[in-house]
């Protein structure tokens, strides 16, 4: 394919929520769009085609889900306690969880244009239903929503991506896969195009604006370790193989300024012996996040982090960090029979490692690569610290603690005695990095003079500034889309202001 004989309004690179997001807003303007895919069709949507589709954005009450839900029945209506998660919760969460270090500009843009950001996805084809299975529990007789991610994208993020692409498509964008982008062509007057391997040769794209969006360096083992620092070679990839830092190289040697948290990312409990890299077939399966209602153990039979911190949508992706740095990268959860309806269903499936045993005694000594002298005595210590006063509810932070212990459990904490007992082997994984770009609240790309490139945005995981040391869980395809949708529609207006002045 030759992409060579015009000049594109608006190129994407990438084609994941962030760049499909910015390929859409782009077309909007009236601009000619060209996205530029590195990954096959079969593997297309970036990280996005890995998720599992939950949303974090603000809204005032049932009518906002209701509004954004079109198949909710009368009955599930009836029997949901949907709540609120108001922009100042956002603000309050986002502040919490990045120790009050994201950017202030970028973090209003993105809490104060997430419902209207969900509204237009709505309108551009996304479906989204509430999330029964994963962020509501039931308690007499009504599903009780936490955590601030209600929604889900129908067919998870696999669905999302569908969608996004039938909605490019429907706009006229032109989708090329197979399609790395290497380069940027720029000069004094900033950047006018892209370099690409197309069909076995370098392709000199030209276009009026280019829009970054293909993802940070997770996948690269060589900048992981250079930047993350040491370990981090062994951790799980659970996404694409394809997000290897190219974007962010390229525009760092035209000039383009770091920012955010570099030595950062986004990493959890994942299944001990996953496969290296995501796969669309199986990544769902290896996903741990049922940990609140366990005790951790590493290879030393001992516990290591406070399980019970805090609601899962704001630990779990910080605690693959602390699986890490564990002897031999790895944990052990530790469940017993009276929480496993609990369980999410990828604990269900049989890509897991797990044993399982009616004795404390049996079960320890099964644990793969653990003390189990050690590894019983942590479990009866626990057992017998846990407050028996306070009743369990995991619907909220329950303050059902432990007294007593160097390390606490601080919600959920229930013994471990009913048997079968269960235990599941987890490593860690990494989702995304968070060191990216300095971008305006344009979305456009800043160099290390402080000036805006011209030509050059950016959106979704290239974005610098917005998490640090953790993240509060489903607000990553929230902020693809938001500034997503925000590049698009700056990089499409400089197009045509462009071509109105020439």
């Amino acid at each position: 394919m030759n992409l060579e004989s015009t000049v594109h309004d608006v190129v994407i690179v990438g084609g994941g929520n962030a760049a499909l997001c910015a390929a859409l807003s782009a077309a909007e303007q009236g601009a000619s769009v060209l996205v530029l895919e590195r990954a096959p069709f079969e593997e297309r949507g970036g990280n996005s085609a890995y998720t599992d589709g939950k949303v974090r954005f603000a809204y005032n009450g049932a009518e906002d889900i209701i509004a954004l839900s079109d198949d909710l029945t009368p009955e599930e209506i009836a029997t949901s306690d949907f709540g609120s998660y108001t922009e100042n919760d956002f603000f309050d969460d986002m502040a919490r969880i990045t120790q009050h270090r994201t950017d202030p500009d970028l973090c209003e843009i993105l809490v104060r244009n997430s419902n209207a950001t969900m509204r237009w996805l709505k309108d551009n084809g996304v479906r989204f239903m509430p999330n029964y299975g994963r962020q509501a529990y039931k308690t007499d007789g009504k599903f009780k929503f936490w955590g601030g991610a209600p929604l889900a994208t129908w067919g998870g993020g696999p669905g999302l991506v569908e969608a996004l692409f039938k909605a490019v498509e429907r706009k006229g964008v032109t989708v090329v896969y197979d399609a790395w982008v290497q380069d940027l062509i720029h000069d004094v007057n900033g950047v006018s195009g892209v370099k690409a391997r197309i069909d076995g040769r370098i392709q000199e794209i030209r276009s009026r604006a280019v829009v970054l969006a293909c993802g940070g360096f997770e996948a690269n083992t060589e900048w992981r370790t250079r930047y993350l620092g040491k370990g981090w070679d062994l951790a799980k990839v659970r996404g694409t193989k394809y997000n290897t830092g190219d974007g962010l190289a390229m525009a760092l040697n035209i000039g383009a300024q770091p920012y955010g948290h570099w030595s950062g990312c986004h990493a959890v409990g994942w299944e001990r012996y996953a496969t290296d890299f995501g796969d669309l077939d199986l990544t769902p399966h290896f996903q741990r996040h049922s940990y609140t209602f366990s005790i951790m153990v590493n290879g030393l039979g001992k516990r290591f982090l406070d399980e019970g911190a805090d609601i899962r949508n704001f630990t779990y992706a910080k605690y693959g960090h602390l699986i890490l740095e564990q002897p031999g990268q790895f944990a052990w959860q530790i469940y017993d029979d009276k929480v496993a309806h609990l369980l999410l269903d990828e604990y269900r499936t049989k890509h897991v490692t797990k044993v399982k045993a009616d004795t404390l005694e049996e079960l320890v000594a099964k644990l793969d690569d653990v003390d189990p002298v050690q590894a019983l005595k942590t479990i009866k210590e626990f057992n017998a610290a846990v407050n028996n006063d306070v009743p369990f509810d995991p619907n909220i932070k329950d303050g059902k603690g432990t007294n007593g212990l160097e390390i606490p459990k601080s919600n959920w904490a229930l013994a471990i005695d009913k048997p079968p007992f269960q235990a599941f082997a987890i490593t860690c994984g990494v989702t995304f990095t968070f060191g990216g770009l300095k971008i305006t609240t344009e979305g456009q790309v800043v160099d290390t003079n402080h000036d805006p490139i011209p030509g050059l945005y950016a959106a979704g995981e290239m974005v610098g500034g917005i998490f640090y040391f953790n993240y509060p869980g489903a607000s990553g395809l929230t902020s693809g889309a938001v500034f997503g949708r925000l590049s698009g529609k700056s990089a499409g207006l400089a197009a045509k202001s462009q071509k109105e002045s020439q």
